[in-house]
């Protein structure tokens, strides 16, 4: 079975680990992206370029690598769930997997809003011993 037009927008995001260049493709200009408190940069972002600059600069500072996995996908709608893991490493060479569930709004083939919840515990211990 195929994937829906809106699980196909999601999944590239997670088939890109990250790509600057597909993010500005399919997420949309005013973008929020919710991330859980505790998670390093949890809050909330307005806007692609806050989620670019706020988020993910100070974020993708603190890592050696890090990108996130797909592994099952379900829509409902506009809304899609996306059940997966974190893969990273810290500067120092800690590796990790932080499982995650989201929430993604697809609107107009973009997407519009990202709620997050994961393990903030296991990044936090990888970050500080």
């Amino acid at each position: 079975m195929s994937d829906s037009p809106n699980i196909a927008v999601v999944r590239r995001l997670y088939d890109s680990k990250g790509d600057p260049a597909v993010a500005g493709q399919i997420m949309a200009p005013d973008i929020v992206w919710d991330i859980t408190p505790g998670f390093p940069g949890g809050g909330v972002y307005h806007g692609f370029d806050s989620v670019v600059n706020d988020f993910f600069g100070p974020l993708f500072g603190r890592f050696e690598a890090f990108y996130p996995v797909g592994e099952e996908f379900h829509a409902d709608g506009d809304h899609v769930i996306a059940l997966g893991h974190y893969q990273g490493e810290t500067k120092t060479g800690e590796e990790f997997q932080v499982r995650f569930i989201h929430l993604w709004t697809v609107r107009d083939g973009k997407l519009a809003h990202l709620r997050q919840a994961a393990d903030s515990l296991v990044v936090d211990r990888a970050l500080n011993g």
